[in-house]
């Protein structure tokens, strides 16, 4: 598997400072609604008030499910807003998400989708756990072993480096039925090997559209809720 790195430099005192954004779930229509929810509405008045409170931000982390319809306009009302923030945007994909339509219109629209992140002191992976028509997850061996290669190079190397995975689906159960039936089904083979690296620091996720903060042997997972 490919290793797509790009650089991102930290602040003056060495701290990195993300955006995350996740599950907008946009629609071609402007007027499109999940639930009941207009989409690209609330998705506006987050941007809005991340804007006012959150300006200093070094990166946005755009954790899938940006399209709900998977049309090539909802993810074009994604990045006019995201460019709204004068900061790079790195995305990864949601069960949602198409693939090459979501990378094809954000790219065209300076979006990218590396699976490395490097600073100074961290390392940050971004995961591709998609099963396409499927709304749970899970870590083809590519990605095993992309994870493994990258975290015993950072372990050999004893550079100092903590790692932030971040990955669509959530690995730790957040207690809801519905939601735990769609959770990364092979979590106990992440699990495992993520505990034979002591760099791995925190878990990103997105998809279960709540807060959660939980920190299970020494790494913390954190999931953020949808902007829809």
């Amino acid at each position: 598997m490919k290793i797509d790195t790009v650089h991102i430099k930290p602040e003056k005192n060495g701290d990195l400072s993300f955006l995350q954004i996740t599950d907008t779930h946009l629609f071609k229509d402007l007027e499109g609604a999940l639930l009941g929810m207009k989409t690209l509405e609330s998705f506006h008045n987050v941007i809005e008030h991340a804007l006012e409170y959150a300006p200093s931000a070094g990166a946005v982390l755009a954790t899938g499910d940006i399209s709900q319809d998977q049309s090539k306009t909802s993810y074009l009302h994604f990045a006019e807003q995201i460019n709204r923030f004068a900061v790079p945007c790195y995305s990864l994909p949601g069960n949602h998400d198409i693939q090459p339509v979501m990378q094809s219109c954000l790219s065209s629209q300076g979006i990218s989708h590396p699976n490395v992140i490097e600073s100074e002191f961290w390392t940050i992976l971004l995961l591709d756990s998609q099963v396409q028509g499927k709304p749970y997850g899970f870590l083809s061996d590519a990605q095993l072993d992309f994870i493994e290669q990258v975290l015993k190079a950072k372990q050999k190397k004893h550079n100092g480096k903590s790692v932030l995975i971040c990955v669509h689906h959530h690995v730790l159960k957040v207690g809801s039925d519905w939601l735990d039936e769609h959770i990364l089904s092979n979590r106990n083979e992440f699990l495992a090997l993520i505990k034979k690296y002591t760099c791995v620091k925190a878990v990103l996720s997105g998809h279960v559209h709540q807060a959660s903060d939980v920190t299970h042997e020494n790494v913390r997972f954190i999931t953020s809720p949808s902007t829809s």
